[in-house]
């Protein structure tokens, strides 16, 4: 069966699930497969459930199913590779819609400047857009499938951690612009090298080249290009590498951080966010530069952007009975990590600064280098307390209290309750860090 014939089977059952425990009445179920998991081995169940189709890849399944007189009218769907084929239905789905498709990339800031651009385009447009973390070769699909007639634009986010993966993503979504938020060093153990960073989020500003493929075409395929933070060098380089059109960010300066940050841009405007972290000023400027491209007008974007509050333990100031906590525990890696112990140190408060910093992951070979430099970077922030958690840094900061797991913090909470501290929580997701902002 080709992508065309299977699309006019979607188009009668417009709902796709990959979850077997989930499988609305009239979808269609496809048989993805992990390193745990076996979707082909549910198939059967989820038309049971009833799915009116399901995609599989394996024969075995389908030539067992077809004599299971139990399916009746339902039907399997064998196809080479059902996550490829998942992919290319999404690709012929996000094609018959002529509208903008914007594609963000970046080592960090990337869902953060998704949620920004998301907030400033809604101000005048229907917009659909990458929710919470859909950003890999699953997530990304899933996003497209909820294009419809209705939306005028679509934001996607897309992630990375292995040399080749936008370059998968951006032939699905397609996307008519794009930006990279930055490039730093992380994912190492996945990419070899923070030149293979750069490769591999360069493969956003690949599809972006003036070179436009004769299956994309329509208004907003006719003249790709990157909106660029032409302050970075690295970003600079890489476009030019490339030979792609670029718009530049507007310009602007960080007005102050207290702990909010506010924002100067050129005309004197200021914008007030409820975003921490001077690191943000370069999201919010390419928020206020997309939104300017597509014509939403300056009192709108200033709205969107006063009014945006982050979430998802991104950046969030948190007033507790007991403390002030900035949580910044979805994510880190030694660009972020770094980042956010400058701005810690530069805001002004009258408690006392803690640091509760867990281990920074898949850095391979340079891990503990990484850890050093961050460790480094404590000495010089000199902190009033500073926790560290997690194998690394047990090893690479003996000079600090360490922790081998949340648990041990947790249990150290309980046994001292910690009061009228101002604390940074940041760590690498799987140290779990997000668990603590209830107990502090």
């Amino acid at each position: 069966m080709d992508i065309k014939e299977l699309y006019a089977i979607y188009k009668e059952h417009p709902v796709v699930t990959t979850d077997s425990r989930d499988v609305p009445q009239g979808s269609i179920f496809f048989a993805l497969k992990g390193e745990s998991f076996d979707g082909n081995k549910y198939a059967v169940q989820a038309l049971e459930k009833g799915a009116s189709y399901a995609v599989i890849d394996d024969a075995e399944v389908f030539n067992s199913a077809e004599m299971d007189e139990t399916i009746g009218e339902k039907s399997l769907i064998l196809v080479d590779n059902v996550l490829q084929t998942f992919k290319d239905l999404a690709r012929e789905h996000r094609r018959q819609f002529d509208i903008p498709v914007i594609g963000i990339t970046g080592t960090n800031g990337k869902t953060t400047t998704k949620e920004l651009l998301s907030a400033v385009l809604s101000e005048k447009y229907n917009v659909m857009f990458t929710q919470g973390n859909f950003n890999n070769d699953v997530g990304v699909p899933k996003t497209l499938f909820r294009l419809t007639p209705e939306h005028e634009i679509a934001v996607v986010e897309m992630g990375a951690s292995h040399p080749g993966d936008i370059k998968t993503l951006v032939e699905t979504a397609e996307p008519t612009c794009g930006l990279i938020t930055n490039v730093g060093r992380a994912h190492l153990q996945g990419f070899g090298s923070f030149e293979g960073v750069k490769k591999t989020k360069g493969e956003l500003y690949d599809s972006l080249a003036p070179n436009p493929s004769p299956t994309r075409r329509g208004e907003w395929n006719d003249s790709p290009f990157v909106f660029l933070n032409t302050k970075d060098a690295d970003l600079c380089e890489m476009a030019e590498q490339r030979g792609v059109k670029t718009e530049a960010y507007v310009d602007g300066r960080v007005l102050k951080c207290d702990p909010y940050l506010s924002v100067e841009l050129e005309d004197g405007t200021v914008i007030h966010t409820k975003l921490i972290g001077s690191y943000n000023v370069v999201n919010v400027l390419a928020a206020l530069t997309v939104g300017r491209h597509f014509g939403v007008s300056d009192e709108q974007i200033v709205h969107a952007l006063e009014n945006y509050k982050p979430s998802n333990n991104r950046s969030q100031l948190t007033v507790t009975e007991k403390n002030r906590l900035v949580v910044d525990a979805y994510n880190a890696n030694p660009t972020s990590m770094a980042a956010a112990i400058d701005n810690f140190r530069l805001i002004e408060t009258d408690l006392k600064k803690m640091a509760i910093l867990g281990d920074m992951k898949e850095l391979g070979e340079v891990s503990e280098k990484e850890h050093q430099t961050i460790v480094a970077k404590l000495d010089e922030a000199a902190f009033d307390e500073v926790w560290l958690v997690g194998e690394m840094f047990e090893k690479t900061a003996p000079g600090y209290r360490c922790f081998a797991n949340v648990d041990e913090v947790k249990a150290a909470i309980a046994a001292t309750p910690i009061a009228n501290r101002f604390i940074l929580i940041k760590g690498s997701n799987s140290t779990k860090l997000f668990q603590l902002p209830e107990l502090l």
